[in-house]
């Protein structure tokens, strides 16, 4: 079911509202010239038809829409912001880590900023990680380098020791940079200070490379993933058509949603076959993987597969899950596997063949932004001060429509953002690979 009908059958479970730590009375110091309302929105639904179902059931779903406000809740003057990078590495942490600092400082006024070192960690005594002070002079080349320089770890600490040490460095905004894990340690925070009646905002920005966060249509760092993936895939063809019914299996990221995958696969049209965890698919019998990449072989003599992360994970089925300390299952590994098995399915037929493997998951998560893609962190980074110094909180800044919008954290953290078999971009695969030809499926 399309995530618009859902919303239209269930709108109590989706709701849009964003919170505020209350009126805003002091006078914005940024000169922009042009400002957003509280009451100006990004419809949901972008479609006529979509638009016309929503306005049949008296429910219409739409974004508050992101932007610098007139009035600001906190005082400049007063303010003391911290940041914190949470999660794997993606391109671009640094990037919105600068965008962060110079708007902060520059656009605002905002003299003390503090980077807290190595996630929720720092957020937690006992680790004893010192926050950085964070200057315009001290970010100003950070974006030329991959991960972050405040260092990140996986795991939520306690909500109520970590909204301790905010509220004993006087921090009165916290900016939460990280996935679905990362955000939901933000909520907590956000709901523990509302609890105190604590003025503190926790605005987040949303980093999955998986770009798999519901509710928004882009993340960064996922531009730049599928752009490095191109020439990791041209060397996987080069050593497939270097050989006799040469093959070659390469796995990338792509946990729970395999946009990665499928994008890269669009992007470089010498694959074959891009296996995604939304598609299920079998290795045995007439139109399992076996057979057509046999059909492959003898049709190009060389087959070039892209496999997401978490694809064909019902071959492990019997083997006990486990789970990082994010929280995330812990996926048993595709690549190999598919690899393992394909030697030994083209052995047992007697068939003359070559495989490689390719996984180039940690070189692709820890370069830099690229192009648009840096361009989209400092976006991201710029509508997240604004969105902080109007006193909003327990929501993160979202892409919805070509706007930038402000989504609840709830909201965002629902469920995760897939692939539809029935939309375009699986439709490009399919139209990219031929692969269903290979599967005899079509």
């Amino acid at each position: 079911m399309f995530i618009y009908d859902r919303v239209v059958q269930e709108p109590e479970k989706y709701r849009f509202d964003i919170e505020d730590l209350g009126p805003c009375t002091v006078d914005t110091p940024v000169r922009s010239g042009v400002f957003v309302a509280d009451d100006d929105q990004v419809t949901f639904s972008s479609q006529v038809k979509n638009i016309r179902k929503l306005l049949a059931t008296g429910h219409f779903p739409a974004f508050q829409k992101a932007g610098p406000r007139r009035k600001v809740f906190h005082d400049p003057a007063t303010s003391r912001a911290a940041i914190v990078t949470c999660g794997g590495l993606c391109p671009g942490l640094n990037d919105v880590i600068k965008g962060l600092v110079k708007v902060l400082w520059w656009d605002y006024g905002v003299r003390n900023i503090l980077g807290i070192r190595y996630g929720y960690q720092g957020l937690s005594p006992k680790f004893g990680h010192a926050p950085l002070a964070l200057a315009p002079e001290s970010v100003d080349e950070i974006h030329e380098q991959g991960g972050t320089i405040l260092g990140s770890s996986r795991g939520n600490q306690d909500a109520g020791e970590m909204t301790d040490t905010l509220e004993r460095m006087g921090v009165n905004i916290l900016f939460c940079i990280g996935g679905d894990g990362t955000l939901k340690g933000a909520r907590d925070i956000a709901r523990e200070a509302k609890r105190r009646n604590l003025p503190l905002g926790v605005i987040g920005i949303p980093k999955t490379i998986d770009n798999d966060l519901a509710f928004v249509e882009k993340t960064f760092g996922f531009e730049t993933a599928v752009y490095k993936t191109f020439d990791i895939i041209n060397c996987a063809h080069v050593e497939a058509e270097g050989a006799f019914n040469g093959i070659a299996v390469v796995k990338l990221m792509g946990r729970d949603s395999g946009f990665i995958a499928a994008a890269a696969t669009i992007a470089n049209s010498v694959v074959d076959f891009c296996l995604v965890p939304e598609i299920d698919f079998s290795l045995e019998g007439e139109h399992g993987l076996f057979a057509a990449v046999e059909r492959c072989l003898q049709k190009n003599r060389h087959a070039v597969i892209v496999a997401a992360e978490g694809a064909g994970q019902q071959f492990f089925a019997n083997r006990e899950k486990a789970w990082d300390a994010s929280g995330n299952v812990l996926h048993s590994d595709i690549g190999p596997y598919l690899r393992d098995e394909i030697h030994r399915h083209l052995k047992s037929r007697k068939l003359d063949f070559s495989i490689k493997y390719f996984d180039p998951s940690y070189i692709i998560r820890s370069v830099s932004a690229q192009g648009t893609d840096a361009i989209f962190c400092h976006l991201l980074a710029e509508h997240a001060v604004h969105a902080a110094m109007a006193g909003k909180t327990d929501c993160l800044i979202g892409h919805w429509n070509n706007f930038f919008t402000h989504v609840p954290i709830e909201l965002a953290t629902i469920e995760r953002r897939k692939i539809y078999p029935e939309e375009a971009l699986w439709k490009g695969v399919l139209s990219a690979t031929r692969q269903n030809d290979y599967f005899g499926t079509e």
